[in-house]
């Protein structure tokens, strides 16, 4: 039997790994920075203390049979040269030997390095030779040591790394498991009366047919469908498990009908609601879309003195949805944040008015976000305030 893997462990594997390669790298850059300096020191130390030895060397010259270990010496008289027993092939470097001009170079022979040391001392030329390679063995061993240390640093950062991953990301899977089973039992605890409401709607439609009453039943009907539609999306944007196939939405439409159902609500404020625009095909959720143009027409209702205008447009590559109220503005306190939970003005907990809970437009750039889209809000210098969301039109290639 295959087994499957929950959305909360996928979460942590994801974010433990994400933690774990940042560690790692951040370890990798600061080893790769302490291995260029320590090498860097390493070198300079080397050089002046083989410098050092190849003055002393010649400083201290009497005669060429008895270096200091590891050098050679070479003296150049009237063109006759004497040099230290078991001086290597390839060696002195007799332009350097000839021309008597004090200097010091690298000199490569046979591919083994040596530094040579050049000074002229009366009628004499001493040549001392430093053989390099314990230099070089050093400098390996060292640059080994701290490629064995780098290593393990960059293993115990990323176990590191992923533990406090795993530590840091619990609570937010406990939150976001908390989120899911509420939004799961509201979901189940409102199914049945949902049922139940859409029932009686429907046995209440056949009722009046033909009656003074039947539009407004029709219309119960529709809102009744339109709410356990919103429920559905409600509980499938909840589920990370998987998403439901998109599908091409007729926002021109989509709007004219949220207008027709929030008209009783308006005309209770004395509101008058005005609807313009083409029908413009985006790719998304529709339920999920309705709530987010019901969320903006309840917005323009609320604060509206006499009148509220749906605009449905296109914009290159993008649909917009403005709905402009009359009403006294969009307080600039705040503004920022009018798409935030538990946003609201100063004014939203007055006598008499419905407490608002600052959701309404949280959700709508929830929503926004969901379809690849974005929420705007501005008091435009006509007065009143309007709120805009904007989506990408449906492209050939989707369809």
């Amino acid at each position: 039997m295959r087994r499957t893997d929950s959305p909360d462990s996928r979460l942590i594997r994801r974010t433990m790994l994400r933690i774990a390669l940042q560690s790692a790298l951040a370890v990798a850059v600061t080893v790769a920075l302490l291995c260029a300096v320590a090498t860097l020191v390493v070198l300079n130390s080397q050089k002046e203390q083989q410098n050092s030895l190849l003055d002393t060397a010649i400083q201290r010259a009497d005669d060429v049979s008895d270096p200091p270990a590891g050098t050679w010496l070479i003296a150049q008289r009237d063109g006759v040269i004497v040099a230290s027993p078991g001086l290597p092939k390839g060696l002195p470097d007799m332009t350097a030997l000839n021309q008597g001009i004090a200097g010091t170079e690298d000199y490569r022979v046979h591919e083994r390095e040596y530094r040579v040391r050049t000074e002229p001392r009366g009628d004499i030329v001493i040549q001392a030779v430093l053989d390099l390679r314990s230099a070089h063995e050093e400098r390996g061993r060292l640059l080994q040591g701290l490629l064995i240390a780098g290593a393990a640093g960059l293993l115990l950062a990323a176990l590191t790394g992923a533990w406090v991953g795993r530590r840091s990301v619990m609570p937010l899977v406990s939150a976001l498991a908390l989120q899911r089973r509420f939004v799961a039992d509201a979901g189940h605890e409102l199914r049945t009366p949902l049922t139940l409401l859409s029932t009686r709607a429907q046995l209440l439609q056949r009722r009046v047919r033909n009656s003074p009453w039947e539009s407004d039943v029709d219309g119960l009907v529709e809102d009744a469908r339109q709410l356990t539609a919103i429920l559905e999306d409600l509980l499938l944007a909840a589920d990370p498990r998987e998403d439901a196939p998109r599908s091409a939405v007729d926002l021109g439409a989509l709007v004219r009908q949220a207008v027709g159902a929030a008209e009783p609500a308006a005309s209770e404020r004395s509101v008058r609601l005005e609807v313009e625009g083409d029908s413009i095909l985006v790719l998304g959720y529709e339920a999920g879309l309705r709530r987010a143009v019901n969320a903006l027409l309840d917005n323009g209702i609320r604060h509206a003195r006499s009148l509220v205008r749906v605009t449905v447009a296109r914009e290159g590559r993008r649909a917009r949805i403005e709905v402009a109220d009359d009403g006294p503005g969009i307080d600039t306190a705040i503004l920022p944040t009018l798409f935030t939970r538990f946003a609201s003005a100063p004014g939203d907990g007055a006598p008499g008015e419905r407490r608002r809970y600052g959701l309404g437009l949280s959700l709508v750039s929830e929503i926004a976000a969901r379809h690849g889209g974005s929420v705007s809000a501005t008091n435009p210098d006509s007065g009143g305030a309007a709120l805009s969301l904007s989506l990408p039109v449906q492209s050939a290639t989707s369809r």
